[in-house]
């Protein structure tokens, strides 16, 4: 079983994984002191089952549990905290667990058990990406001390601003810290990089437009926008418009 901790408290959170790894079904185990870092992890590893504290700075335990729910296959939730007064709220978001601080570890291995029981209970799923797989992946956005969670599915087209990458939504524009080339990767199942500088949602696209010699890719959303194609993408960007957006083959 592969285990993602969360806790603000580093005291909390180091007995909280001394725990869990002296459990022999949990063979991965990562931790995290906020939400952010957990989903940072979480875009990294697939995780079975996430072990989380409720009252953290910036998004809590309970706002994180309900992007998880928003996961293509969700891992299973148990909330660590000491405090009674959350459980029924917790259930209700499909908690497998309700465990409370300071933590048994009769008490954490009955949980570990209830978890691998549903897991076996359930049909065999195809092995997850990692991450949010599909369109639910989340981006965490950080500003001012502020996190905002960007969707992927909500991101129309992607700009490269050096070692950054602004996203840019119905909504606005996020800068987050990760290169053009890792998101063209990523996303290549619903995304094409039609310019060294531009990565493009083939859902959001409503035409081509031809000007002189060049190309522009016209694009849906709050305000119409239209960004150049390079001549080397455009072959394949009719490819995917008219095949659907799927993973275009390796090119060696």
């Amino acid at each position: 079983m592969r285990v993602l901790a969360v806790d603000d408290e580093q005291p909390a959170l180091d007995e909280l994984l001394y725990l869990l790894r002296a459990e022999p079904a949990v063979t991965e185990l990562h931790g995290a002191s906020d939400a952010t870092g957990a989903l940072r992890i979480l875009r990294a590893h697939a995780v079975d089952a996430v072990f989380l504290d409720i009252n953290m700075p910036g998004l809590d335990g309970m706002e994180l549990a309900g992007v998880l729910a928003e996961f293509v296959h969700p891992p299973a939730i148990v909330f660590v905290t000491a405090h009674e007064d959350h459980a029924v709220a917790a259930f209700d978001l499909g908690a497998v667990d309700y465990l409370l601080k300071p933590v048994r570890r009769q008490r954490l291995g009955a949980a570990v058990r209830r978890i691998a029981d549903r897991r076996t209970r359930t049909e065999p799923e195809p092995e997850p990406g990692p991450g949010a797989a599909g369109g639910h992946e989340v981006i965490p956005v950080e500003l001012g001390g502020v996190t905002t969670l960007v969707h992927r599915s909500q991101v129309n087209w992607v700009e490269a601003e050096g070692d950054y990458a602004r996203l840019h939504t119905d909504t606005g524009s996020h800068l987050v810290r990760i290169p053009l080339s890792a998101l063209q990767d990523r996303w290549r199942e619903d995304f094409l990089r039609v310019h060294r500088s531009y990565l493009v949602a083939l859902g959001r696209v409503t035409g081509l437009r031809t000007v002189g010699s060049g190309t522009l890719v016209c694009l849906r959303g709050a305000q119409r926008v239209e960004l150049p194609v390079s001549r080397r993408q455009v072959r394949e960007l009719k490819q995917r418009l008219v095949h659907g957006p799927h993973p275009s083959p390796d090119r060696r």
